[in-house]
């Protein structure tokens, strides 16, 4: 018996032994047809959400993901950053929020499948369109064109980004969750005026993607030619056209706009729920096969990462899980029900087999059939104005307008984009601690700061290579004693023309005046009087940026900072230029310079507390300590009492803040019904853009915490507190 025994196990050893050898010789497949993404033979209807590491904290990371999952997803998306994980050309850098290996082992790791979208242009709102800057001053370069040394940059980068993940086994041909990598983004010729049919650049950047040999299908973004075997997507509010090069292709939507970002300037869009819903259903309803979030948890721009310029350093976009983390309802959980309709249909969905019956004016039922004959419906009333009851195989139902409803046996209505059944919560920021704070004023282009003469202006990305948002241009102007202005205080006027993005004017050291762009148009021009007196005056312009270009065609062209013309005027002798004077140029800030925003350089200046606290000054550092309050709720301070500046907490850069800047804008009620647009729901008129500042508590030291804030403009830090972010269950 113990020798039987024995034979036993050794026969069902070897039978093991060849089954292992069996599966590691089955090689993972992704393949795709015109209805679905075939993953290991396994026809898919995908649902994605994009999470950009970068804009959270690996410590968030596995709750963000795991949220993901339990709302229905399948698979996340994310860009890869270039400029963050090259940020000196051939200096790599893949670590904390950028250790892209560990957030896709991560989604690894909670069962989802992962869309890599390297770019390596990526848009985003994100400084520079994810492009280093040094790319910029690499000889000859033109981005985005059939130009050699942008493709060869690029290259290499993509390459070295396809080994890592090859190197770490992470497609899905070799056992990873890397189902599908994407080149370039938003080239097509309706984007921005770029690209055309037959671009040599589009198509040497789809072959050179097809040659990194992946295994798994390549996507272009908008890209209406992208060449065989590329996959077209479309983005968008809604996704319902389709470009003629999907013939035996999957009709896929990269990204479904949860809403739209926030600038500074503007009010905060958001995007009702059964609008969003009422896309994603149509877009499945007309054959889709792949809808992404975007964005799906939005998170924050840390430090100089926002684009534009005047990107806010929240990301929230509306998303179903919001910048801090947490579920926002009904919004997750009416998504969630959604998605759980489709996968009921989805045997159906993925047959091939549709037939569309007109169902009246406005309305029409596309019905998918399974391998026994039955059948699933989608049935849609498009009227934003009003509902419909109509007749579908011998029942009656009652569509709300703009509305789908989701039948998967053809008959019981299981889910219907507007009708909500998930819990509402409302967001509430709790203040938790206010702050006793130590000021450092500096002097306007502070002579501790390193600088250089020059003839004529220069250009600040050229100068500062985006290493600060600040750069100081002075110069010297002699007014005559005899000057009647002097008398009679008709002070002549200065007139300064930039490129964007801010402008202080300093006169003898003083604040004299201050202009900006806007979203929509960064130039603009300074004029103002300014107080001279007679003899020798320093006339001190601080140019400041809010973030680099992240579209267009040639944004990497554009200038930066006070071109001119400059122009005193309402003089005796007439208009005088100091354009072409020598100015003296000091890059970035005495307080940078001397790192005031690292708890070790602060011992370089003087402090002033109590009632020589300086408020409402420009040009002000400030510091504070505080312990991290009790508890697990998301934290983030209250600036609605600064005016602009940035903000660090224990060295770590949470972003630039501009409570100064109110939101202008259109805040009526919206009605969810009919075409949405990024501007036909906001909230937030005539209030800052960005009241709160998200502060990651993994950031936080147990005990003794170090804040810093510099104000440029002049506010009252005694308003500033530390809040917690509480979500309020409503019920339904």
């Amino acid at each position: 018996m113990a020798l039987r025994i024995k034979m036993c196990n050794v026969f069902l050893f070897g039978v093991l032994v060849l089954l292992s050898l069996w599966v590691l010789c089955v090689k993972a497949t992704v393949k795709y047809d015109q209805n679905s993404i075939i993953v290991n033979g396994d026809k898919k209807i995908l649902i994605s959400g994009s999470i950009h590491y970068p804009r959270s904290t690996p410590e968030m990371w596995p709750d963000l993901i795991q949220k993901a999952k339990e709302g229905g997803l399948d698979v996340i998306q994310t860009y890869v950053f270039w400029n963050g994980h090259e940020p000196e050309q051939g200096k790599y850098y893949f670590e904390d929020r950028y250790d892209l290996v560990k957030f896709i082992k991560l989604v690894d790791k909670a069962g989802l499948y992962v869309n890599l979208r390297i770019g390596p242009y990526v848009c985003a709102e994100w400084n520079f369109g994810g492009f280093p800057v040094w790319l910029k001053y690499v000889p000859n370069i033109s981005f985005r064109t059939n130009n050699d040394p942008f493709m060869d940059a690029m290259k290499k980068f993509t390459t070295k980004i396809v080994n890592m993940m090859k190197d770490e086994n992470l497609y899905e041909t070799q056992g990873g969750p890397i189902i599908l990598s994407q080149i370039e983004n938003e080239y097509g010729p309706m984007e921005n005026g770029l690209g055309e049919p037959g671009n040599l650049y589009t198509k040497w950047a789809a072959e050179m993607a097809v040659g990194l040999d992946t295994d798994v299908p390549w996507i272009m973004c908008k890209q209406d030619d992208a060449p065989d075997p590329i996959i077209n997507t479309c983005n968008g509010f809604y996704c319902d056209y389709f470009s003629p090069n999907t013939k035996n292709k999957p009709k896929m939507w990269t990204e479904a706009w949860t809403a739209w970002f926030t600038a500074f300037g503007n009010p905060v869009p958001y995007r009702p729920v059964e609008d969003l819903a009422f896309g994603v259903a149509k877009f499945i309803q007309k054959g889709g096969s792949f809808i992404n979030y975007y964005m799906y948890h939005g998170g924050t721009n840390f430090g100089r990462t926002a684009g534009g310029p005047f990107i806010a350093t929240s990301y929230d976009y509306d998303a179903p899980i919001d910048e801090y983390g947490l579920l926002r309802q009904p919004k997750w959980g009416h998504l969630k029900d959604l998605h759980r309709a489709i996968k009921i249909c989805e045997e159906a969905l993925v047959s091939g087999n549709r037939n569309v019956k007109q169902l009246g004016k406005s309305q029409e039922a596309s019905v998918f059939y399974y391998k026994d004959g039955s059948c699933a419906a989608f049935l849609a009333n498009s009227d934003p104005h009003s509902s419909a009851t109509v007749s579908f195989q011998n029942r009656n139902y009652e569509l709300p307008a703009w509305s789908i409803s989701i039948l998967p046996d053809c008959k019981n209505v299981v889910y219907n984009t507007a009708k909500i059944s998930a819990q509402s919560t409302n967001m509430k920021m709790t203040n938790v601690d206010r702050f006793k704070w130590k000021s450092f004023t500096e002097e306007a282009a502070s002579d501790d700061v390193q600088s250089f003469e020059k003839f004529g202006l220069v250009d600040q990305l050229d100068t500062t290579w985006d290493k600060t948002d600040y750069l100081w241009g002075t110069t010297n102007v002699y007014i005559d004693a005899n000057e009647e202005f002097l008398k009679n205080g008709n002070w002549p006027v200065l007139t300064v023309g930039s490129a964007g993005d801010a402008l202080y004017v300093y006169i003898n050291g003083q604040l004299s005046g201050n202009a900006h762009g806007k979203l929509d148009h960064a130039k603009f021009t300074f004029s103002g009087p300014v107080k001279l007196r007679g003899g020798d005056n320093k006339i001190s312009l601080l140019s400041v940026s809010v973030g680099l270009p992240n579209i267009g065609p040639g944004y990497e062209t554009r200038k930066h900072g006070v071109h001119g013309p400059v122009v005193l005027s309402g003089l005796k002798g007439g208009n005088r230029s100091l354009t072409s004077q020598t100015w003296t140029y000091k890059i970035g800030m005495k307080g940078e310079f001397l790192s005031l925003y690292t708890r070790n350089g602060t011992s370089s200046v003087k402090w002033l507390e109590g009632p020589n606290l300086a408020t409402r000054i420009p040009l002000t550092w400030y510091k504070a300590s505080f312990k991290v309050p009790d508890g697990n709720d998301p934290l983030a301070l209250d600036m609605d009492t600064m005016s602009k500046g940035q903000v660090w907490i224990n060295g770590q850069s949470i972003g630039r803040y501009w409570s100064e800047f109110k939101a202008s804008g259109d805040c009526d009620l919206c009605n969810y019904p009919g075409w949405f647009t990024e501007s036909k729901c906001v909230t937030g008129c005539d209030e800052p853009s960005q009241r709160w500042y998200h502060v990651p508590r993994a950031w936080l030291n147990p005990t003794k915490n170090f804040l810093v804030v510099f104000e440029e403009w002049g506010g009252d830090p005694n308003g500033i507190a530390l809040v917690k972010r509480v979500a309020e269950n409503n019920g339904k």
